[in-house]
Protein backbone atom coordinates (compact mmCIF):
# COMPACT_ATOMS: atom_id res chain seq x y z
CA UNK A 1 0.00 0.00 0.00
CA UNK A 2 2.99 2.62 0.71
CA UNK A 3 4.37 1.48 -2.34
CA UNK A 4 1.52 2.06 -4.45
CA UNK A 5 0.60 5.82 -2.59
CA UNK A 6 4.17 6.55 -3.42
CA UNK A 7 3.32 5.88 -7.41
CA UNK A 8 0.17 7.79 -6.90
CA UNK A 9 1.71 11.23 -5.77
CA UNK A 10 4.34 10.71 -8.03
CA UNK A 11 2.98 10.27 -10.87
CA UNK A 12 0.18 13.24 -10.17
CA UNK A 13 2.86 15.27 -9.65
CA UNK A 14 4.37 14.27 -12.88
CA UNK A 15 1.07 14.25 -14.86
CA UNK A 16 0.30 18.06 -13.97
CA UNK A 17 3.73 19.35 -14.51
CA UNK A 18 3.59 21.47 -17.78
CA UNK A 19 6.15 19.97 -20.71
CA UNK A 20 6.50 19.27 -23.77
CA UNK A 21 4.47 16.18 -23.62
CA UNK A 22 1.31 17.76 -22.21
CA UNK A 23 1.10 20.81 -25.03
CA UNK A 24 1.12 18.48 -27.29
CA UNK A 25 -1.43 16.29 -25.71
CA UNK A 26 -3.64 19.87 -25.02
CA UNK A 27 -3.04 20.86 -29.28
CA UNK A 28 -4.01 17.36 -30.09
CA UNK A 29 -7.28 17.76 -27.93
CA UNK A 30 -7.89 20.57 -29.44
CA UNK A 31 -7.75 19.70 -33.20
CA UNK A 32 -9.06 16.15 -32.69
CA UNK A 33 -10.94 15.98 -29.47
CA UNK A 34 -10.66 13.27 -26.50
CA UNK A 35 -9.24 10.16 -28.72
CA UNK A 36 -6.58 12.42 -29.94
CA UNK A 37 -5.95 13.51 -26.94
CA UNK A 38 -5.60 10.16 -24.93
CA UNK A 39 -3.40 8.70 -27.67
CA UNK A 40 -0.95 11.48 -26.71
CA UNK A 41 -1.40 11.22 -22.76
CA UNK A 42 -0.76 7.20 -23.44
CA UNK A 43 2.92 8.06 -24.92
CA UNK A 44 4.71 7.14 -21.47
CA UNK A 45 3.66 4.06 -21.47
CA UNK A 46 5.49 2.99 -25.26
CA UNK A 47 8.46 5.60 -24.95
CA UNK A 48 9.38 5.15 -21.11
CA UNK A 49 10.00 1.37 -21.30
CA UNK A 50 13.85 1.85 -22.52
CA UNK A 51 14.52 4.61 -19.74
CA UNK A 52 13.04 2.03 -16.84
CA UNK A 53 15.14 -1.20 -18.10
CA UNK A 54 18.32 0.69 -18.64
CA UNK A 55 17.77 2.34 -15.02
CA UNK A 56 16.54 -0.17 -12.95
CA UNK A 57 19.24 -2.80 -14.13
CA UNK A 58 22.32 -0.22 -14.00
CA UNK A 59 21.10 3.20 -11.59
CA UNK A 60 23.74 5.63 -12.41
CA UNK A 61 25.18 3.76 -14.97
CA UNK A 62 24.21 6.53 -17.90
CA UNK A 63 26.84 8.96 -18.61
CA UNK A 64 25.85 12.63 -18.10
CA UNK A 65 26.98 13.32 -21.50
CA UNK A 66 24.31 10.94 -23.06
CA UNK A 67 21.38 12.84 -20.74
CA UNK A 68 22.60 16.41 -21.97
CA UNK A 69 22.85 15.61 -25.51
CA UNK A 70 19.14 14.33 -25.55
CA UNK A 71 18.28 17.65 -23.65
CA UNK A 72 19.56 19.56 -26.68
CA UNK A 73 18.32 17.45 -29.54
CA UNK A 74 14.91 17.67 -27.42
CA UNK A 75 14.98 21.10 -26.28
CA UNK A 76 15.77 21.74 -30.66
CA UNK A 77 13.01 19.31 -32.13
CA UNK A 78 10.31 20.79 -28.87
CA UNK A 79 10.98 24.72 -29.84
CA UNK A 80 10.36 23.60 -33.71
CA UNK A 81 6.86 21.74 -32.44
CA UNK A 82 6.86 25.08 -30.94
CA UNK A 83 7.07 27.22 -33.64
CA UNK A 84 5.28 25.47 -36.06
CA UNK A 85 1.83 25.38 -34.02
CA UNK A 86 2.43 29.17 -33.23
CA UNK A 87 2.00 29.62 -36.94
CA UNK A 88 -0.61 27.44 -37.50
CA UNK A 89 -2.65 29.33 -34.38
CA UNK A 90 -2.55 32.88 -36.60
CA UNK A 91 -5.01 30.83 -39.05
CA UNK A 92 -6.17 27.98 -37.45
CA UNK A 93 -10.34 27.32 -37.36
CA UNK A 94 -12.26 25.16 -34.60
CA UNK A 95 -13.52 21.91 -35.49
CA UNK A 96 -17.24 21.90 -36.39
CA UNK A 97 -19.52 20.22 -33.70
CA UNK A 98 -19.77 16.40 -33.98
CA UNK A 99 -16.82 16.27 -36.14
CA UNK A 100 -14.29 13.90 -34.69
CA UNK A 101 -10.59 13.84 -36.41
CA UNK A 102 -9.21 10.44 -36.77
CA UNK A 103 -6.12 9.39 -34.30
CA UNK A 104 -2.99 10.23 -36.52
CA UNK A 105 0.02 7.98 -36.10
CA UNK A 106 2.02 10.96 -36.77
CA UNK A 107 0.71 12.27 -33.67
CA UNK A 108 1.52 9.60 -32.27
CA UNK A 109 5.16 9.41 -33.64
CA UNK A 110 5.97 12.84 -32.53
CA UNK A 111 5.02 12.41 -29.26
CA UNK A 112 6.87 9.13 -28.61
CA UNK A 113 10.06 11.29 -30.11
CA UNK A 114 9.39 13.61 -27.79
CA UNK A 115 9.13 11.58 -24.58
CA UNK A 116 12.18 9.59 -25.80
CA UNK A 117 14.16 12.50 -26.24
CA UNK A 118 13.05 14.33 -23.24
CA UNK A 119 15.92 13.93 -20.21
CA UNK A 120 13.19 14.17 -17.50
CA UNK A 121 12.14 10.31 -17.57
CA UNK A 122 15.62 9.45 -17.83
CA UNK A 123 16.38 11.19 -14.66
CA UNK A 124 13.36 10.78 -12.46
CA UNK A 125 13.91 6.41 -13.09
CA UNK A 126 17.90 7.23 -12.41
CA UNK A 127 17.50 9.30 -9.28
CA UNK A 128 14.14 8.41 -7.89
CA UNK A 129 11.61 5.74 -9.63
CA UNK A 130 14.69 2.95 -10.01
CA UNK A 131 16.03 2.88 -6.31
CA UNK A 132 12.12 3.01 -5.05
CA UNK A 133 11.87 -0.21 -7.36
CA UNK A 134 14.71 -1.64 -6.21
CA UNK A 135 13.92 -1.25 -3.07
CA UNK A 136 10.24 -2.44 -2.96
CA UNK A 137 11.44 -5.47 -5.00
CA UNK A 138 13.79 -6.83 -2.20
CA UNK A 139 11.05 -7.03 0.02
CA UNK A 140 8.44 -7.85 -2.46
CA UNK A 141 7.44 -7.92 -6.34
CA UNK A 142 4.24 -7.57 -5.45
CA UNK A 143 5.04 -3.88 -4.24
CA UNK A 144 7.81 -3.17 -6.82
CA UNK A 145 4.63 -3.33 -9.27
CA UNK A 146 2.14 -1.55 -7.29
CA UNK A 147 4.48 1.48 -7.50
CA UNK A 148 4.89 1.03 -11.13
CA UNK A 149 1.41 0.88 -11.52
CA UNK A 150 0.41 3.19 -9.12
CA UNK A 151 2.78 5.70 -11.28
CA UNK A 152 1.69 5.09 -14.60
CA UNK A 153 -1.87 5.04 -13.75
CA UNK A 154 -1.87 8.90 -12.95
CA UNK A 155 1.00 9.86 -15.02
CA UNK A 156 -1.67 9.07 -17.68
CA UNK A 157 -4.68 9.16 -16.02
CA UNK A 158 -3.97 13.15 -15.31
CA UNK A 159 -3.27 13.95 -18.74
CA UNK A 160 -6.25 12.12 -20.31
CA UNK A 161 -8.77 13.71 -17.96
CA UNK A 162 -6.87 17.09 -19.27
CA UNK A 163 -8.10 15.36 -22.95
CA UNK A 164 -11.37 14.86 -22.07
CA UNK A 165 -11.88 18.04 -20.79
CA UNK A 166 -10.67 19.80 -23.61
CA UNK A 167 -11.79 17.87 -25.60
CA UNK A 168 -15.42 18.18 -24.64
CA UNK A 169 -15.45 22.03 -24.47
CA UNK A 170 -13.28 22.82 -28.05
CA UNK A 171 -16.80 23.68 -30.04
CA UNK A 172 -17.75 26.07 -27.61
CA UNK A 173 -14.50 28.27 -27.58
CA UNK A 174 -14.99 30.29 -30.63
CA UNK A 175 -12.36 31.23 -33.35
CA UNK A 176 -10.35 33.42 -31.03
CA UNK A 177 -10.63 31.20 -28.17
CA UNK A 178 -9.62 28.52 -30.36
CA UNK A 179 -6.70 30.23 -31.28
CA UNK A 180 -5.91 31.76 -28.60
CA UNK A 181 -5.53 28.36 -26.62
CA UNK A 182 -3.81 26.43 -29.24
CA UNK A 183 -1.04 29.37 -29.31
CA UNK A 184 -0.96 29.12 -25.44
CA UNK A 185 -0.20 25.34 -26.05
CA UNK A 186 2.56 26.38 -28.69
CA UNK A 187 4.02 28.96 -26.24
CA UNK A 188 4.42 26.33 -23.89
CA UNK A 189 6.10 24.15 -25.88
CA UNK A 190 8.50 26.66 -27.19
CA UNK A 191 9.64 27.19 -23.65
CA UNK A 192 9.73 23.83 -22.98
CA UNK A 193 12.16 23.63 -25.69
CA UNK A 194 14.05 26.21 -24.67
CA UNK A 195 14.72 25.35 -21.01
CA UNK A 196 16.07 21.68 -22.30
CA UNK A 197 17.95 23.02 -24.75
CA UNK A 198 19.85 25.39 -22.40
CA UNK A 199 20.00 22.78 -19.59
CA UNK A 200 21.72 20.70 -21.99
CA UNK A 201 24.12 23.22 -23.20
CA UNK A 202 24.83 24.39 -19.85
CA UNK A 203 25.12 20.60 -18.39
Amino acid sequence: MRELLLGLSLGLGAGVTPGALLGLVITASLRGGFRAGLGLACVPLLSDLPAVLLSVTAVGALPGAFLRALSVVGGLYVVYLGVSSAREARTALPPEPGVVAPSSVRELLRGVTVNMLNPHPWLFWIAVGAPIFATAWDRSPASSLAFTGGFYLLLVGSKAALAALIGAGRHRLGVRGYRVLLAGSALLLTVTGLLLLIRGVAG
